[in-house]
């Protein structure tokens, strides 16, 4: 939804943060924003308000932004400047963020495009009308890693085995010793059961987890599990993210740790947020 109109020097442009309803003016009041140019300022719409900021054009070109998105730090000192804008409004008043570097060329424009929209913006805002996000991430509880050490265990009996040579040990004829090939063989399965079962369990747990946080939530959504760093062995099992009234916040503590003693699988908890996720989908 970016527009631009940088040909004509020194020109200015209307960077969009959220639409927003009934919101206090003093909750961006002395917010830098995303230039230190011009203040963070409400933008009154027919049905909202608009939470704007007056940029340079030339700023948000098509080129400049794409060089922007390779610098890494200063991406980050973008969207992190968004966000503050977007956190600081929404702790007032129910808030419908907009995509980073929403721009158009003027605040007139910004009213066509918006009104566009109303709509969909009426129904997020009475969706997310006293709700936050919390996010819920979920971790194999030990029993499931286990899996991978017995694994691991099988893998090393094996080398040791192969090392002194006690799985083949020569007979008269050259042959294996008895029962050699048959107890690696059961080892083999055995370990792969244990995965199994692991696998199994660690799947129940998160739907389980998915279920009892969904019941409390007014929305959920599955989200792909993060990646974890090289020195992290934990095992993701749920990545997923709830829309939750404001009123059952200290309810969800209490069942996220219901929960973590119930299965002893690792459960995070991490908001209250803005609804990002929940804005959208209405």
């Amino acid at each position: 939804m970016r527009q631009h109109d940088a040909e004509v020097p020194d020109a200015t442009a209307t960077y969009v943060f959220a639409v927003c309803r009934d919101p206090d003016p003093s909750s961006c009041a002395g917010l830098p924003g995303v230039t230190h140019e011009a203040p963070v300022r409400l933008l009154a719409l027919d049905s909202f308000t608009a939470i704007v900021q007056t940029v340079r054009a030339c700023d948000f070109t098509d080129e400049a932004w794409q060089s922007r998105l390779s610098d890494q730090r200063e991406l980050e000192r973008y969207a992190r400047a968004h966000h503050d804008v977007v956190s600081a409004v929404a702790a007032a008043c129910p808030t419908v963020p907009l995509p980073m570097a929403t721009v158009y060329h003027a605040d007139e424009r910004v009213r066509e495009a918006l009104a566009k929209e109303t709509d969909r913006f009426r129904a997020a805002l009475k969706r997310i009308a006293h709700h936050a996000e919390w996010g819920v991430k979920v971790y194999a509880p030990p029993a499931a890693t286990a899996a991978t050490a017995a694994t691991a265990a099988t893998a090393a009996t094996d080398d040791a085995d192969r090392r002194t040579g006690r799985p083949v040990v020569p007979t008269d004829r050259g042959r294996p010793a008895a029962g050699a090939g048959l107890a690696y063989l059961e080892r083999k399965r055995g370990a792969q059961r244990l995965r199994e079962r692991s696998q199994e369990d660690a799947l129940r747990t998160a739907e389980t987890v998915d279920e009892q946080v969904g019941r409390l939530a007014t929305a959920s959504r599955r989200l792909r599990p993060h990646p974890q760093p090289s020195t992290d062995r934990r095992v993701q099992i749920l990545n997923a993210t709830y829309l939750v009234a404001e009123r059952r916040s200290e309810e969800l503590a209490l069942l996220t740790r219901t929960l973590r003693e119930r299965t002893g699988a690792e459960i995070e908890l991490s908001g209250p947020w803005v609804p990002y996720s929940f804005v959208g989908e209405v």
